[in-house]
């Protein structure tokens, strides 16, 4: 496995059925050493990213370029439009048919990406929730919009505490979710959603191996303010206006795009441009902080430093050090 300089490609038959995955926060370098992972496994990439899906939100998601996506095939990147709306279960869908002609190709998956309900649900499985229910969520949206999310939230407290605690009082998307379960099935999500709990059920047929990629938090924090002052130098600014100004419109899980949502808000008048940029710099160290929280209560995923003046390369051969260990 080890024969051949990075960048090289070597075959491992021992990998044809496995599933590295590289994740980590927001700006961690997660995409790079996929890359440089995947050349030298010849694998494909799956991307876990619920924002890599849209079309034309290429910048402020840090979207592979052409390039690199002509050099190593990538999946579920560029599936949907921004107007459309894309489900967890929809993600489940098309990256178990990936998985499942990769394979066939006798080739390993490396999948990367930070986006943890999709990690979660693609690792373990989807949960046995209902599905979506028009009739319901038009109600749930109705009364939201009459008594207010706080009475809906406090609602979701008492049938479902568990659930209360972990999703904000703001979060209608989730808060319509659990109310919609609970009233398709008589059952609170957070007891369909124990799986989240104490590992899960893991995929049996796939050889599985989760690897996270850490940074010290003032490095990383750094990194995130790098990184959106290179976006809107690259253009971010225009290309989320062109998303904006789309006749069609944006859908609603596309709204929420860190990048994305606060130029949406300069946009329509809410604050100025210097403002956004700043907002963005903000959600990103703060979504940075909730994948943090997430993603350790995977207790199968092997961690690795990462210091300020390492390279992918290098952070890459870890990781195949890693691999090639009994």
């Amino acid at each position: 496995m080890r024969g051949a300089p990075l960048g090289g490609q070597v075959r491992a038959p021992i990998m044809e059925k496995r599933i590295v995955t590289i994740t980590g926060c927001t700006a961690s370098g997660k995409s790079s050493v996929a890359l440089r992972l995947a050349e030298r496994l010849d694998a494909e990439i799956v991307s876990v990213d619920s924002m890599k899906i849209y079309r034309g939100m290429d910048i402020g998601t840090a979207k592979p370029s052409l390039a690199d996506r002509q050099r190593i095939p990538h999946h579920l990147v560029d599936v949907a439009d921004p107007w459309e709306n894309f489900s967890a279960a929809r993600f489940v869908e098309l990256a178990d048919a990936a998985v499942e002609q990769i394979h066939r190709r006798r080739r390993p998956v490396v999948a990367v990406g930070g986006t943890v309900m999709y990690l979660k649900f693609f690792y373990e499985g989807m949960f046995a929730g209902p599905p979506a229910d028009a009739a319901v969520r038009d109600g749930i949206r109705r009364r939201a919009r009459e008594e207010g999310l706080a009475a809906l939230h406090a609602e979701l407290a008492g049938v479902d505490p568990r659930a209360a605690e972990r999703i904000h009082r703001n979060d209608l998307r989730r808060i319509e979710r659990a109310l919609e379960v609970y009233y398709l099935t008589g059952r609170p999500i957070s007891a369909l959603q124990e799986q989240w709990d104490g590992g899960g059920l893991r995929r049996p047929d796939w050889a599985w191996r989760l690897i996270g990629l850490r940074r010290e938090r003032d490095a990383a924090s750094r990194r995130i303010n790098a990184r959106v002052r290179e976006m809107v130098s690259a253009g971010l600014v225009e290309e989320a206006r062109r998303v904006w100004s789309d006749p069609r419109g944006v859908s609603t899980a596309a709204r929420q795009a860190v990048g994305y949502a606060e130029l949406f808000e300069h946009f329509e008048g809410r604050m100025s441009l210097e403002a956004a940029i700043e907002r963005i710099k903000i959600n990103s160290r703060q979504l940075a902080k909730h994948q943090r929280t997430w993603l350790k209560r995977f207790g199968s995923m092997t961690w690795l430093d990462v210091a300020e003046d390492d390279t992918a390369e290098q952070v890459a051969e870890r990781v195949l050090d890693l691999l090639a260990a009994p």
